[in-house]
């Protein structure tokens, strides 16, 4: 299972780390400067999740973002669910 969540559709995204070298020009030096870069990957803090889904008498299991989890407990689990299955998802 790819690092999507289910129900923000958040996934890795890419970026640089800095490597930064010198001495700070308020501390009498030349400044600070960006010596290299390296890639690497931002992750998702993805979280699986079992929900009882009352509706249909069920636990459903999720793939979520803490984010995702926020916005289930304020739109509700039915609700959710209804629009994800309205965009194809099988759940």
């Amino acid at each position: 299972m790819s690092k999507k969540c289910q129900v923000t559709g958040k996934k890795p995204r890419r970026g640089k780390s800095y490597s930064i070298r010198g001495i700070a020009k308020k501390k009498k030096g030349i400044g600070l400067n960006v010596t290299g870069t390296v890639k690497r990957r931002f992750l998702p803090n993805l979280i699986k999740k079992r929900f009882w889904f009352s509706e249909e008498n069920r636990f459903i299991t999720l793939k979520l973002s803490t984010s995702a989890m926020r916005t289930i407990d304020k739109q509700g689990l039915g609700a959710v669910i209804r629009k994800l299955r309205a965009q194809g998802q099988n759940i």
